[in-house]
């Protein structure tokens, strides 16, 4: 499967973004979705999954109760909706895809990913 993510930007901070992950060469619904991001000089880091049938969902801590992870398989799309952005949010994103059997299960390790995408940049200013 190839992915397209897309939507990133400059915002202010306090502001909202949503960013798209288009999936292309293979149906998205056999797939977990995560996301993740690398800010400059630092690893890349985990910030949100969702599972195969979209009802199962984890966030990092960094980012929970801002971010929203959703998919619309009949599209072949994943989205992250980003509110309350701070400058702290600042990274490249990257969307990433793992095929497992099970409909409810998730994944946070990086590693544990197949397929990513080219990563699209978000820049917070204060």
């Amino acid at each position: 499967v190839q992915l397209q993510a897309s939507g990133g930007g400059l915002v202010q901070a306090g502001n909202s973004l949503r960013l798209s992950c288009a999936a292309s060469g293979h149906t998205l619904n056999s797939y977990v979705m995560g996301w993740f991001r690398q800010a400059p000089g630092k690893e890349r880091e985990f910030i949100a999954t969702i599972s195969r049938s979209g009802s199962n969902f984890y966030y990092a801590d960094s980012v929970k109760g801002r971010f929203t992870i959703s998919r619309d398989n009949a599209k072949n799309m994943v989205y992250l909706q980003m509110n309350s952005l701070n400058s702290e949010d600042t990274a490249v994103y990257y969307c990433a895809a793992v095929a497992l059997f099970s409909m409810i299960g998730i994944t946070t390790t990086a590693r544990t990913y197949e397929y990513w995408g080219q990563g699209t940049l978000v820049t917070v200013s204060s």
